[in-house]
């Protein structure tokens, strides 16, 4: 099969097309080809080694980390999905490759894709969609007239996390650009902070949620606008020691992921707020809870580029310089 992969990490010209052997298929697997796929700022930093300590991959790695396309092969033991089903995933972090003509993904990670969206709309979703259900309703259990922030309102994360707490009754206010402040408030947020003119932190108080993909100053910042009780959940900032946990890490790199959050978990505890890491994971039943949403029309993707497979790289480069003026950047086989 076709595929885009990388054999070294780092290697920014790596990224390359390959053919690869067609996946083995297990009793629990379902074979999709693929029909799109969407790049990942995720993809990004697998590919330059960044995660290597936490997700050590074999290589050479095919890319990709969402999906959609059609069920051609199904597992002996499958029972949730047949040959000809339409359907869209995030497969599990240990076995990503969806820059491929072909994926096996688990039974347990896949989801019927919503009839309402082409191929290249459903691929946009999984992995953003996935992390905003499980920040605002698994982990913070947002509830209705909660006042929740979420940065860059704009990204692929935050067009789609916007939606989703705004359906979940919370007062959302959201940072974003001069040039999409107004593509922001269409989503629904009820207040935009254009960044290149107002500070948030001088602007926001008293919240009850943080959704972080910034990282760095921006989540220092964000401490300062929660309220007593308060979180921050990011996904760009350091690991915390739950999080080694949840990857059955060893004591060492616990020790280590522990170390690299300690000052933010510090400068929260003295704010009386809370910080926690979130890497999301795979879940078809997630993805079943979001759909009928999505068919509604309640949350929509929102799509800046398609590109043809054979440009893969040329995608990914162009997230990569932050070229994409909003939601997400999706590749398509057809």
């Amino acid at each position: 099969m076709k595929t885009f992969m990388i054999e070294r990490y780092g290697d920014r010209a790596g990224v390359r097309a390959a053919e690869m052997p067609d996946p083995q298929v297990g009793a629990d697997d379902v074979l999709v080809r693929i029909q799109a796929a969407s790049v990942n700022p995720l993809d990004l930093k697998i590919r330059d080694g960044d995660l290597k300590a936490i997700l050590p991959y074999r290589l050479p790695l095919v890319l990709g980390n969402d999906l959609a396309g059609v069920v051609v092969r199904a597992g002996s033991a499958v029972t949730r999905f047949a040959v000809g089903d339409e359907v869209y995933a995030r497969p599990d972090e240990g076995r990503i490759g969806t820059f491929a003509e072909l994926i096996a993904v688990h039974q347990d990670d896949v989801a019927i894709k919503p009839a309402t969206l082409t191929m290249e709309e459903a691929a946009s979703l999984p992995l953003v969609a996935l992390t905003s259900w499980q920040a605002l309703v698994e982990r913070a259990q947002v509830q209705p007239g909660q006042k929740v922030l979420i940065h860059a309102g704009s990204g692929g994360l935050g067009t789609i996390a916007v939606q989703l707490a705004k359906r979940l009754g919370a007062h959302v206010a959201a940072t974003a650009s001069t040039a999409k402040v107004d593509l922001v408030r269409e989503l629904g947020a009820d207040l935009v902070i254009d960044y290149k003119r107002q500070a948030f932190e001088t602007v926001l108080h008293g919240y009850d949620l943080v959704l972080d993909s910034l990282g760095g100053e921006t989540l220092e910042k964000s401490l300062q606008v929660l309220k007593p009780g308060g979180k921050v959940i990011s996904v760009a900032g350091p690991p915390d020691a739950a999080f080694a946990r949840e990857l059955g890490a060893n004591p060492i790199l616990r020790l280590a992921m522990s170390a690299l959050s300690f000052r933010t978990r510090r400068r929260a505890q003295r704010r009386g707020v809370t910080y926690s890491f979130l890497f999301m994971k795979a879940s078809g039943d997630q993805l079943g809870e979001l759909t009928p949403l999505i068919e509604a029309g309640k949350i929509r993707p929102v799509v800046d580029r398609v590109f043809p497979f054979d440009q893969t790289r040329e995608a990914m480069e162009y997230v990569e310089k932050g070229r994409a003026k909003a939601g997400k950047v999706v590749v398509t086989m057809t």
